[in-house]
């Protein structure tokens, strides 16, 4: 029975020498908690700056027109960027995007189709849906810097939809 209790004593022995050892050598840790950096902010990489940007709010016409357009320039492209809010009529056939010379087409044309003149405007393409973002790359032999609005307009009955001044 001594020998028992000698060897249950060794055992404790051991496992208490076993936890102080390793207490001993743990790592501190800190209750001080670390300071706290705040992330700087970097220009996305994959996309450059706009070179030029112009922007405008369709103004109605012919049929209800509303939204908004960007006339942007990146590395020599123009393009004209719909915005998400976009929306015409459903009911125009043939309608196209085009650039136009005067800032207030609606005001520089008679009610009730607002046609366009010949040379006032430059096709661009045709309209691909009736809302919603949308983006049309304007051709290289346009300089858009000779228009002042974007316009929506129904080709085959010479109707303007709706029209934005760019600023």
């Amino acid at each position: 029975m001594a020998q028992h209790l000698m060897r249950k004593g060794f055992i404790g022995f051991a496992i208490a020498t076993s936890l102080l050892m390793m207490a001993c050598t743990s790592e501190q840790v800190s209750s001080v908690p670390a300071p706290e950096t705040s992330p700087t902010e970097q220009p996305a990489a994959d996309a450059p700056a706009a070179e030029e940007e112009k922007t405008g709010t369709f103004v109605s016409a012919e049929a209800p027109t509303a939204g908004t357009v960007k006339l942007v320039t990146q590395e020599g492209q123009t393009t004209i960027e719909l915005g998400e809010e976009f929306k015409t009529s459903e009911q125009g056939p043939d309608l196209v995007v085009v650039l136009h010379k005067s800032a207030d087409v609606v005001g520089e044309t008679t009610p009730p189709t607002y046609p366009l003149k010949e040379g006032d405007y430059v096709y661009v393409a045709d309209l691909e849906a009736f809302s919603g973002a949308q983006s049309y790359p304007v051709p290289q032999e346009i300089d858009a810097s000779e228009y002042q609005s974007v316009t929506i307009w129904c080709r085959k009955f010479n109707a303007t939809f709706g029209s934005a001044a760019l600023q």
